[in-house]
């Protein structure tokens, strides 16, 4: 967080030291915005993992039954029916080679990237430019499937993809500062669960630390990890 003006003001009238009941962290959030721009409710979970061991590393998708707020840009790799399947569905960008070429001179329009399993190979020529955008397709996170149409609505209608990062934590958007108080809950519990339920075998002991909640320009606010289960 940038320390700066308001944020100032901000340290000053919450007490960032306490733990928060997650309804009471949500409205003090909502009511200490002082940006004009909708911004997003951000949670961090804090993993008991050790990010260096690859077995203990999370990664998955999951829908949050409020949806996010924001609109995706989608782009969808295909060849034949299934390039209508993705424009029916609602993808914003239909190719096959020459999304690939597009792709290779730099040109990226989209925030998140679907492929058939066929053009995979051809997407692997250009796996050098999406991996470190973190925007190359995978299975795991149903962005590698035959069925297109079901992953591109999905997208759309608010799935998010989450992975710790090398301090063991992760970070999604989980909603607009202006959703309902409850629609923010739902979407914050929902998405604990589905932390909750990719605890790898190897992990022991407690899984989640801690849970912080923020708005894009806000404090930090620590949850009572109780009211979340």
């Amino acid at each position: 967080m940038k320390k700066t003006k308001n944020n100032k003001k901000l340290l000053e009238a919450i007490d960032v030291s306490k733990i928060y009941e997650p309804i009471e962290a949500i409205k003090i959030l909502k009511d200490n915005k002082y940006t004009k721009f909708n911004e997003t409710l951000e949670v961090a979970i804090n993993l008991g993992i050790d990010p260096n061991k690859t077995d203990q590393g999370i990664r998955g998708v999951t829908s949050l039954p409020k949806g996010t707020g924001k609109s995706i840009n989608v782009a969808v790799i295909t060849k034949g029916d299934k390039q209508a399947e993705a424009k029916e569905a609602g993808a914003d960008l239909v190719g096959d080679n020459d999304l690939i070429d597009s792709i290779s001179s730099g040109k990226i329009l989209f925030d998140l990237l679907i492929a058939s399993p066929d053009m995979m190979p051809s997407v692997g020529k250009v796996a050098k430019i999406l991996g470190p955008k973190g925007l190359m397709p995978n299975p795991k996170l149903g962005t590698v499937t035959q069925d297109i149409a079901t992953a591109v609505k999905n997208v759309k209608a608010g799935q998010v993809q989450f992975k710790n990062d090398k301090g063991g934590i992760v970070h999604a958007g989980i909603g607009k500062i202006n959703f309902e108080d409850n629609d923010l809950l739902e979407n914050l519990k929902f998405f604990f669960s589905s932390i909750n339920k990719s605890k790898p075998e190897s992990v022991k002991g407690s899984f989640i630390k801690k849970v912080t909640i923020a708005s894009t320009m806000g404090v930090g606010l620590e949850i009572n990890l109780a009211s979340l289960r």
